[in-house]
Protein backbone atom coordinates (compact mmCIF):
# COMPACT_ATOMS: atom_id res chain seq x y z
CA UNK A 1 0.00 0.00 0.00
CA UNK A 2 1.44 3.22 -0.67
CA UNK A 3 0.68 6.50 1.33
CA UNK A 4 -0.99 9.51 -0.08
CA UNK A 5 -1.96 12.87 1.02
CA UNK A 6 -4.90 12.77 3.71
CA UNK A 7 -6.50 16.14 2.00
CA UNK A 8 -6.33 14.02 -0.96
CA UNK A 9 -10.50 12.85 -2.40
CA UNK A 10 -9.63 9.67 -3.99
CA UNK A 11 -11.44 9.33 -7.40
CA UNK A 12 -15.23 7.49 -7.38
CA UNK A 13 -14.19 5.02 -9.12
CA UNK A 14 -10.81 3.91 -7.14
CA UNK A 15 -11.27 1.76 -4.09
CA UNK A 16 -12.01 3.49 -0.69
CA UNK A 17 -9.54 5.41 1.52
CA UNK A 18 -8.47 3.35 4.24
CA UNK A 19 -8.87 4.38 7.89
CA UNK A 20 -6.63 2.86 10.73
CA UNK A 21 -7.43 2.55 14.17
CA UNK A 22 -6.68 0.65 17.53
CA UNK A 23 -10.11 -0.96 18.46
CA UNK A 24 -10.66 -3.82 21.48
CA UNK A 25 -13.50 -5.65 20.66
CA UNK A 26 -13.09 -7.68 24.15
CA UNK A 27 -12.11 -6.73 27.55
CA UNK A 28 -8.83 -7.54 28.94
CA UNK A 29 -5.13 -6.39 29.51
CA UNK A 30 -4.27 -3.51 26.83
CA UNK A 31 -1.32 -5.32 25.92
CA UNK A 32 -3.38 -8.60 24.36
CA UNK A 33 -7.15 -6.83 23.57
CA UNK A 34 -6.05 -3.58 21.56
CA UNK A 35 -5.50 -4.23 17.82
CA UNK A 36 -4.10 -2.17 15.22
CA UNK A 37 -6.71 -2.39 12.22
CA UNK A 38 -7.64 -1.08 8.59
CA UNK A 39 -10.95 -0.33 7.23
CA UNK A 40 -12.82 1.53 4.28
CA UNK A 41 -12.56 5.15 5.66
CA UNK A 42 -16.64 5.74 6.53
CA UNK A 43 -18.71 8.45 4.71
CA UNK A 44 -18.92 11.97 7.76
CA UNK A 45 -22.14 12.70 8.81
CA UNK A 46 -24.21 15.99 7.19
CA UNK A 47 -23.74 18.05 10.52
CA UNK A 48 -20.37 16.42 11.50
CA UNK A 49 -16.67 17.19 11.35
CA UNK A 50 -14.04 15.07 9.80
CA UNK A 51 -10.94 15.44 11.71
CA UNK A 52 -7.54 14.21 10.08
CA UNK A 53 -5.80 13.24 13.21
CA UNK A 54 -2.36 14.11 14.19
CA UNK A 55 -1.30 13.13 17.57
CA UNK A 56 -3.06 11.33 20.52
CA UNK A 57 -1.51 10.90 24.09
CA UNK A 58 -1.51 7.70 26.11
CA UNK A 59 -3.04 8.49 29.56
CA UNK A 60 -4.56 5.98 32.10
CA UNK A 61 -7.67 7.17 31.17
CA UNK A 62 -7.47 5.56 27.91
CA UNK A 63 -6.21 2.37 29.20
CA UNK A 64 -8.68 1.34 31.96
CA UNK A 65 -11.76 1.15 30.05
CA UNK A 66 -10.07 -1.61 27.67
CA UNK A 67 -9.66 -3.72 31.28
CA UNK A 68 -13.62 -3.51 31.48
CA UNK A 69 -13.29 -1.59 34.50
CA UNK A 70 -16.43 0.37 33.73
CA UNK A 71 -18.38 -2.20 31.69
CA UNK A 72 -21.18 -1.30 32.88
CA UNK A 73 -21.28 2.10 30.31
CA UNK A 74 -18.31 1.25 28.22
CA UNK A 75 -19.27 -1.77 26.03
CA UNK A 76 -17.05 -3.22 22.90
CA UNK A 77 -16.46 -3.03 20.44
CA UNK A 78 -14.81 0.51 20.67
CA UNK A 79 -11.72 2.54 19.43
CA UNK A 80 -9.69 3.32 22.31
CA UNK A 81 -8.34 7.22 23.13
CA UNK A 82 -10.03 10.16 24.40
CA UNK A 83 -8.35 13.17 23.66
CA UNK A 84 -6.04 14.33 20.42
CA UNK A 85 -5.50 16.87 18.03
CA UNK A 86 -6.04 16.72 14.31
CA UNK A 87 -6.78 18.94 11.52
CA UNK A 88 -10.70 19.51 9.73
CA UNK A 89 -10.70 18.03 6.52
CA UNK A 90 -14.39 18.26 5.89
CA UNK A 91 -17.43 20.63 7.67
CA UNK A 92 -21.08 21.20 7.77
CA UNK A 93 -21.43 24.85 5.81
CA UNK A 94 -21.36 26.68 9.02
CA UNK A 95 -18.57 25.13 10.19
CA UNK A 96 -16.26 25.58 7.08
CA UNK A 97 -14.12 28.46 8.55
CA UNK A 98 -12.68 25.20 10.40
CA UNK A 99 -11.61 23.60 7.48
CA UNK A 100 -7.99 23.17 7.49
CA UNK A 101 -7.85 24.23 11.15
CA UNK A 102 -6.42 22.09 14.39
CA UNK A 103 -8.88 21.09 16.24
CA UNK A 104 -9.31 19.02 19.96
CA UNK A 105 -12.83 16.43 18.45
CA UNK A 106 -13.61 15.62 21.92
CA UNK A 107 -16.53 13.19 23.55
CA UNK A 108 -17.45 11.50 20.34
CA UNK A 109 -15.07 8.10 18.70
CA UNK A 110 -11.77 6.90 19.99
CA UNK A 111 -9.39 9.23 18.68
CA UNK A 112 -6.30 6.34 18.37
CA UNK A 113 -7.42 6.38 14.77
CA UNK A 114 -6.26 8.74 11.16
CA UNK A 115 -9.66 10.02 11.04
CA UNK A 116 -12.34 11.19 13.77
CA UNK A 117 -16.02 12.29 13.43
CA UNK A 118 -17.18 14.51 15.70
CA UNK A 119 -19.93 16.98 16.24
CA UNK A 120 -18.34 20.22 15.83
CA UNK A 121 -20.01 22.03 19.37
CA UNK A 122 -17.66 19.70 20.95
CA UNK A 123 -14.44 20.66 19.26
CA UNK A 124 -12.34 22.72 20.38
CA UNK A 125 -10.35 25.24 17.97
CA UNK A 126 -6.49 25.33 19.19
CA UNK A 127 -4.82 28.08 19.33
CA UNK A 128 -1.67 29.25 16.87
CA UNK A 129 0.85 29.87 19.87
CA UNK A 130 0.25 25.89 21.11
CA UNK A 131 1.72 23.24 19.54
CA UNK A 132 0.65 20.08 18.12
CA UNK A 133 2.20 17.93 21.25
CA UNK A 134 0.83 20.71 23.59
CA UNK A 135 -2.72 20.47 22.40
CA UNK A 136 -3.23 17.01 22.19
CA UNK A 137 -2.56 16.70 25.75
CA UNK A 138 -5.11 19.31 26.29
CA UNK A 139 -8.61 18.08 27.68
CA UNK A 140 -8.38 15.17 30.18
CA UNK A 141 -5.63 16.07 32.35
CA UNK A 142 -6.44 20.17 32.51
CA UNK A 143 -9.89 19.77 32.36
CA UNK A 144 -9.85 17.38 35.23
CA UNK A 145 -7.67 19.81 37.32
CA UNK A 146 -9.43 23.37 36.32
CA UNK A 147 -13.03 21.57 37.37
CA UNK A 148 -11.78 20.29 40.68
CA UNK A 149 -9.87 23.91 41.62
CA UNK A 150 -13.51 24.92 40.34
CA UNK A 151 -15.65 22.75 42.72
CA UNK A 152 -13.00 23.38 45.45
CA UNK A 153 -11.54 26.92 45.34
CA UNK A 154 -7.81 26.81 46.91
CA UNK A 155 -7.27 29.96 47.78
CA UNK A 156 -5.83 30.82 51.38
CA UNK A 157 -5.88 26.70 51.88
CA UNK A 158 -3.22 24.25 52.59
CA UNK A 159 -2.99 21.79 49.52
CA UNK A 160 -1.87 17.76 49.75
CA UNK A 161 -2.11 15.56 46.36
CA UNK A 162 -0.96 12.28 45.54
CA UNK A 163 0.67 10.78 42.34
CA UNK A 164 2.03 14.17 42.50
CA UNK A 165 4.35 13.14 39.55
CA UNK A 166 1.37 12.86 37.48
CA UNK A 167 0.35 15.64 34.63
CA UNK A 168 -3.07 16.25 36.52
CA UNK A 169 -1.10 16.68 40.20
CA UNK A 170 1.03 18.90 38.85
CA UNK A 171 -1.53 20.81 37.09
CA UNK A 172 -3.83 21.15 39.86
CA UNK A 173 -0.71 22.56 42.54
CA UNK A 174 0.46 24.76 40.06
CA UNK A 175 -2.81 26.80 39.35
CA UNK A 176 -3.74 26.30 42.60
CA UNK A 177 -0.54 28.60 43.47
CA UNK A 178 -2.17 30.87 41.29
CA UNK A 179 -5.00 31.18 43.05
CA UNK A 180 -3.85 31.77 45.71
CA UNK A 181 -3.18 28.41 48.20
CA UNK A 182 -1.12 28.67 50.75
CA UNK A 183 0.70 26.11 50.32
CA UNK A 184 1.41 22.67 48.15
CA UNK A 185 2.93 19.22 49.20
CA UNK A 186 2.87 16.25 46.91
CA UNK A 187 3.17 12.93 47.77
CA UNK A 188 5.41 10.92 45.02
CA UNK A 189 6.58 7.60 44.51
CA UNK A 190 9.45 8.30 42.54
CA UNK A 191 12.88 10.54 43.59
CA UNK A 192 12.93 11.84 39.64
CA UNK A 193 9.92 13.54 40.16
CA UNK A 194 11.10 15.75 43.17
CA UNK A 195 12.89 18.25 41.32
CA UNK A 196 10.06 19.11 38.52
CA UNK A 197 7.82 19.06 41.77
CA UNK A 198 10.11 21.52 43.92
CA UNK A 199 10.32 23.89 40.49
CA UNK A 200 6.36 23.81 40.29
CA UNK A 201 6.62 25.22 43.63
CA UNK A 202 5.39 22.00 45.28
CA UNK A 203 6.95 20.11 48.72
CA UNK A 204 7.54 17.02 46.98
CA UNK A 205 6.96 14.01 49.88
CA UNK A 206 8.69 10.42 48.86
CA UNK A 207 5.72 8.12 49.34
CA UNK A 208 7.57 6.09 51.95
CA UNK A 209 7.78 9.02 54.34
CA UNK A 210 5.26 8.05 56.54
CA UNK A 211 5.99 10.50 59.18
CA UNK A 212 6.18 13.34 56.67
CA UNK A 213 2.75 12.31 54.70
CA UNK A 214 1.13 12.35 58.30
CA UNK A 215 2.72 15.81 59.44
CA UNK A 216 1.74 17.10 55.91
CA UNK A 217 -2.22 16.02 56.40
CA UNK A 218 -1.86 17.40 59.41
CA UNK A 219 -1.85 20.50 58.41
CA UNK A 220 -3.94 20.17 55.03
CA UNK A 221 -6.95 21.86 54.63
CA UNK A 222 -7.77 19.82 51.02
CA UNK A 223 -6.48 16.73 49.27
CA UNK A 224 -6.66 16.24 45.76
CA UNK A 225 -6.12 11.83 45.48
CA UNK A 226 -5.97 10.08 42.90
CA UNK A 227 -4.28 6.82 44.38
CA UNK A 228 -6.35 5.46 46.97
CA UNK A 229 -5.90 2.35 48.66
CA UNK A 230 -3.56 2.76 51.81
CA UNK A 231 -2.36 6.02 51.03
CA UNK A 232 -5.86 7.60 51.11
CA UNK A 233 -6.93 5.99 54.52
CA UNK A 234 -3.65 7.10 56.02
CA UNK A 235 -4.52 10.30 55.12
CA UNK A 236 -7.96 10.34 55.89
CA UNK A 237 -6.83 9.20 59.68
CA UNK A 238 -4.57 12.11 59.90
CA UNK A 239 -6.63 14.91 58.33
CA UNK A 240 -8.23 17.35 60.73
CA UNK A 241 -11.92 17.37 60.57
CA UNK A 242 -12.51 20.45 59.01
CA UNK A 243 -10.47 19.23 55.77
CA UNK A 244 -12.21 18.30 52.47
CA UNK A 245 -11.01 14.86 50.66
CA UNK A 246 -11.46 14.64 47.06
CA UNK A 247 -10.73 11.52 45.26
CA UNK A 248 -10.51 11.80 41.24
CA UNK A 249 -8.24 8.28 40.75
CA UNK A 250 -7.47 4.57 42.19
CA UNK A 251 -4.24 4.36 40.60
CA UNK A 252 -2.71 1.43 43.41
CA UNK A 253 -6.14 -0.33 42.39
CA UNK A 254 -7.08 -0.75 45.63
CA UNK A 255 -10.03 1.02 47.55
CA UNK A 256 -10.51 2.80 50.69
CA UNK A 257 -13.11 3.02 53.52
CA UNK A 258 -14.36 6.56 54.79
CA UNK A 259 -14.72 5.39 58.77
CA UNK A 260 -16.07 8.63 60.06
CA UNK A 261 -18.04 11.78 59.09
CA UNK A 262 -15.34 14.14 58.65
CA UNK A 263 -13.38 14.78 56.95
CA UNK A 264 -15.32 15.28 54.37
CA UNK A 265 -14.77 12.86 50.98
CA UNK A 266 -15.80 14.27 47.56
CA UNK A 267 -15.94 11.94 44.51
CA UNK A 268 -15.09 13.69 40.75
CA UNK A 269 -15.49 12.29 37.80
CA UNK A 270 -15.06 14.23 34.40
CA UNK A 271 -18.14 12.24 33.11
CA UNK A 272 -20.73 13.44 35.77
CA UNK A 273 -19.94 17.18 35.19
CA UNK A 274 -20.31 16.53 30.74
CA UNK A 275 -23.67 16.62 31.14
CA UNK A 276 -24.75 19.73 32.88
CA UNK A 277 -22.44 21.56 30.08
CA UNK A 278 -23.93 23.21 26.99
CA UNK A 279 -21.77 23.70 23.69
CA UNK A 280 -21.09 27.79 24.66
CA UNK A 281 -19.87 26.72 28.36
CA UNK A 282 -17.70 23.59 27.01
CA UNK A 283 -15.59 26.21 24.53
CA UNK A 284 -15.37 28.87 27.46
CA UNK A 285 -13.64 26.72 29.40
CA UNK A 286 -11.22 25.88 26.59
CA UNK A 287 -11.21 29.48 26.95
CA UNK A 288 -9.51 29.31 30.62
CA UNK A 289 -7.26 26.19 29.76
CA UNK A 290 -5.52 27.28 26.57
CA UNK A 291 -3.39 30.20 28.63
CA UNK A 292 -2.68 28.02 31.63
CA UNK A 293 -1.59 25.34 29.99
CA UNK A 294 0.78 27.08 27.57
CA UNK A 295 2.46 28.73 30.85
CA UNK A 296 2.33 25.27 33.26
CA UNK A 297 5.35 22.88 33.28
CA UNK A 298 4.01 19.44 31.95
CA UNK A 299 5.95 16.45 31.23
CA UNK A 300 7.39 16.16 28.20
CA UNK A 301 5.98 14.13 25.43
CA UNK A 302 7.95 11.36 23.28
CA UNK A 303 6.72 10.53 19.97
CA UNK A 304 5.82 6.43 19.60
CA UNK A 305 4.05 5.84 15.84
CA UNK A 306 0.67 4.21 15.68
CA UNK A 307 1.89 0.99 14.80
CA UNK A 308 4.23 0.38 17.50
CA UNK A 309 1.38 1.41 20.11
CA UNK A 310 2.48 -1.54 22.15
CA UNK A 311 5.24 0.43 22.97
CA UNK A 312 3.33 3.08 23.97
CA UNK A 313 1.71 0.89 26.44
CA UNK A 314 5.10 -0.06 28.05
CA UNK A 315 6.54 3.26 28.33
CA UNK A 316 3.34 4.74 30.16
CA UNK A 317 3.48 1.95 32.29
CA UNK A 318 7.32 2.22 33.40
CA UNK A 319 7.80 3.65 37.11
CA UNK A 320 8.79 7.18 37.62
CA UNK A 321 8.30 7.78 34.06
CA UNK A 322 9.06 11.31 33.18
CA UNK A 323 7.50 11.25 29.49
CA UNK A 324 3.95 11.14 28.21
CA UNK A 325 4.06 8.88 25.47
CA UNK A 326 2.04 10.53 22.15
CA UNK A 327 1.02 8.15 19.02
CA UNK A 328 1.42 9.90 16.33
CA UNK A 329 -0.84 9.06 13.49
CA UNK A 330 0.13 7.67 9.52
CA UNK A 331 -1.37 9.46 6.64
CA UNK A 332 -4.45 7.90 5.18
CA UNK A 333 -3.50 4.64 3.26
CA UNK A 334 -4.72 3.54 -0.62
CA UNK A 335 -5.63 -0.17 -0.93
Amino acid sequence: MMPSSPETTPHPHHAPVRNLAIWYRRFGDPEQVLQLEQAPLAPVGAAELQVRMLYAPVNASDLIPVTGAYGHRVIPPQVAGYEGVGIVTNAPAEYRGLLGKRVLPLRGQGTWQSVVACEPQWAIPVPDAIDDPLAARGYINPLAALLMLKQHPPAGKHLLLTAAGSDCALLLGQWALRQGALSVSGVHRSPAHAPRLAACGITPIRQTDSAAIVRAAACADLVFDATGGELAQALLAALPAHADFVCYGLLSGRPFHQLQPLPRVHWFHIRNTLGAITGPQWQALFGDIWPLLASSIISASRHVALADWQQAIRLYSQGGRAVRPLLVMPPLLLP
